[in-house]
């Protein structure tokens, strides 16, 4: 076989929703397939602070933040937080509507305060709603909206009741940025996230694929959410969990066991990426 690019979502892929323990499955998935020579690359919404304790598992690279920030080996190869402007513009019209807003630096997050209550009166969600509940849960460098120091942001996660909420920052951001809405869960909390249209996860599949002068055919990409759609969309193989958005799984070309049932390692396997 020749060597693989392969891209692998955090939440709900590689790990449990929160988490940064992958099953110790995938850990000997991943570490097979390196010794066979493939890439393996972390494609993630969660900037580089949240994502570093998986780095010890090892990984030839990262797509951070959703393709805002991406980094082969010690190489950065992309770096594009928010403008001042579009900042400012979100966090005050998101205020106005009522909306938990959660900034993510490159190493740093700062959540409005109130995000613990809103978290804990609602049940179920996706694999993001998860993500926060369990980061929040854990004290996982998750900070107060007032220490927030205006160090340069990379997107804003959002959280509340009703779509309309968002609909003011929509009108006037929607050209600059892709509100990537998750599935609506079953007590009708709407989340997600505004990542800038100069990137998302499908733009880090090419950079790096670029930088080491691979085809993209050569290309795998695991993920489970709606913010994985570009990579899914972007790759020559795409692969959604069994836990994964039905969104997704619609449009990907394998749906592997869920990350509970060691998904990840029976894809590697069914791929012959580990063995």
């Amino acid at each position: 076989m020749r060597s693989k690019i392969v891209f692998l979502d955090i939440d709900g892929t590689l790990t449990l929703p929160g988490g940064s323990t992958p099953p110790e499955s995938a850990v000997r998935a991943i570490r097979a397939a390196r010794a066979r020579g493939h890439k393996m690359i972390l494609c993630t919404g969660r900037n580089l602070d949240m994502l570093s304790p998986l780095l010890r598992y090892g990984f030839d690279g990262v797509v951070a933040s959703d393709g805002g920030y991406v980094m082969l080996g010690d190489r950065v190869l992309y770096d594009c937080p928010m403008t001042e402007r579009q900042r400012d513009t979100a966090m005050e019209l998101l205020k106005r509507g009522g909306v938990l807003r959660t900034l993510e630096a490159l190493d740093g997050t700062y959540g409005d305060e109130y995000m613990d209550d809103f978290l804990s009166a609602v049940g179920g969600g996706n694999s993001e709603m998860e993500r926060w509940r369990r980061a929040l849960a854990e004290e996982l460098n998750i900070r107060p909206m007032s220490e927030y120091d205006g160090r340069p942001v990379y997107k804003i996660v959002v959280m509340c009741r009703s779509m309309e909420q968002l609909e003011p920052a929509r009108r006037a951001l929607e050209g600059e940025f892709n509100f990537a809405i998750q599935d609506e869960d079953s007590h009708g909390c709407v989340n997600g996230e505004l990542v800038n249209r100069k990137f998302d996860k499908g733009s880090g599949v090419r950079r790096i694929a670029e930088a080491l002068g691979a085809d993209l055919a050569d290309t795998i990409g695991f993920g489970d959410s709606v913010n994985d759609t570009e990579m899914i969309q972007t790759v020559g193989f795409s692969v959604c969990m069994g836990n994964g958005s039905p969104r997704l799984k619609s449009i990907s070309r394998m749906v592997a066991p869920p990350v509970e049932e060691d998904g990840l390692a029976a894809a590697f396997a069914m791929l012959e990426l580990s063995k």
